[in-house]
């Protein structure tokens, strides 16, 4: 029988996933992947496969997760199987270098971005990017890692030389002007199928940093997509969204061959877009959709379902 198999690390993250599809009677079998091996040689099973590995893995333990995933979708799409979110959606999952580069490509505005190895080279890179106020990052991020905002080179150098300087996972730094809004709010567009779904306002009035799923292990009281209930008037989902951007988004996620991803921006006092974040380990406020009547794991466990009857046709 072939069935959807769900690529992972972290069920806390996939079991809003695995609900759905068991209400929706598809079957599915999940593939945890913290290690194992890849048999090159070994035909893989029938099915379509979807990926929910994450980029911030290497804090729950599983450091190699990506990797292997890698190799996993790697020796997957050599048999010509159909996987969802597969090799070029991991490349831009672990590197904002890659997202950004990317994003620009279709033309995306980003903020302006210089990315370093060592700390005496993350100041030199405040120094040149040259604007008062500007954020650090981790360029293999999620969860909000690494995010700081610094108002003066002084400050940053104390930062990187003190012990509370967070080191990147893969070396890189990125230091980013920072975008000031009129308004404390950021927003959050979600897609499955490679197709818009809805757009979410999320409130920053108490910070900036926006940790990308539920089971966030920073203090971050605002988390834009966590299936676990917050405060309510953080998440509004935005009803009859439209703009520009979105037809420029869905172009973008059709060239790099994502089907599901979250896609965050800001606009700054002129109103101009600038697009910071793209997701593809996507969860969702649950209060928020309650709220909006709309479920993005329904709609992706329907989207799922539809692909794997075209799979077994």
């Amino acid at each position: 029988m072939t069935k959807v198999y769900i690529i992972h690390e972290n069920s806390d993250w996939t079991i809003h996933l695995t609900k759905r599809l068991e209400e929706l009677s598809i079957a599915f079998e999940e593939w945890f992947l913290d290690e194992g091996v890849v048999d090159l040689s070994e035909e893989p099973p029938e099915g379509i496969f979807f990926s929910r590995m994450s980029a911030s893995s290497h804090t729950r333990g599983h450091r190699f997760s990506p990797e292997l995933s890698s190799a996993v979708f790697t020796w997957l799409e050599s048999y010509g199987r159909k996987v969802y979110n597969g090799s070029s959606a991991i490349r831009l999952e672990l590197s904002k270098v890659n997202q950004y580069a990317e994003l620009e490509r279709y033309g995306i505005r980003t903020p302006k971005t210089i990315a370093a190895v060592g700390r005496t080279k993350i100041v030199e890179a405040a120094e040149k990017l040259g604007t008062p106020s500007f954020i650090t990052k981790h360029n293999r991020a999620g969860k909000g890692l690494g995010v700081q905002l610094f108002h003066s080179i002084q400050s940053l150098e104390d930062y990187v030389n003190s012990a509370e300087f967070e080191e990147p996972v893969d070396g890189i730094t990125l230091v980013q002007e920072y975008i000031q809004s009129p308004e404390s709010y950021i927003t959050r567009c979600e897609f499955i199928g490679g197709k818009f779904l809805y757009a979410v306002r999320v409130d920053t009035s108490e910070g900036f940093e926006l940790c990308p799923a539920d089971a966030c292990q920073i203090n971050d009281l605002f988390c834009p997509v966590g299936e676990t209930s917050t405060e309510t008037d953080k998440f509004q989902i935005i009803e009859g969204f439209h703009d520009p951007i979105i037809e420029k988004y869905e172009s973008f996620l059709r060239g790099n061959n994502i089907q599901i991803a979250g896609i965050e921006f800001i606009r700054n006092q002129a109103g101009d877009i600038y697009t910071y974040d793209v997701n593809t380990n996507t969860n969702y406020n649950s209060d928020a959709e309650i709220k909006a009547g709309k479920f993005g794991m329904l709609e992706l466990a329907k989207f799922l379902g539809e692909e794997l009857k075209k799979h077994s046709r």
